[in-house]
């Protein structure tokens, strides 16, 4: 099962998923190192409005925003690999 199918990291804002995937994290990397509003960055993410967006960037790990999106599915590989440790354990 790839990392695309079931998505490694979800961040909830209200009532709403966002999944951590390489199209979230190229829309993060905009957002940091481009001009953008929260009322953009809503409408990329299909949030509702800008506080939701405000929500999502506060609730994202620091590491998955400076994660370069080439760099994503190597990482998301090994916290798979990581959780089924934990599992088996």
């Amino acid at each position: 099962m790839s990392s695309e199918e079931k998505p490694v990291v979800v961040v909830r804002v209200r009532d709403k998923e966002v999944a951590i995937n390489e199209e979230t994290i190229k829309v993060l990397k905009d957002y940091i190192h481009k001009p953008m509003s929260l009322e953009e960055l809503a409408e990329k993410l299909g949030l509702d409005s800008w506080d939701e967006a405000y929500e999502f960037i506060k609730k994202v790990p620091g590491w998955i925003m400076w994660t370069p999106p080439s760099l994503w599915k190597y990482r998301a590989k090994s916290l798979v690999e990581r959780e089924e440790l934990k599992q088996e354990a």
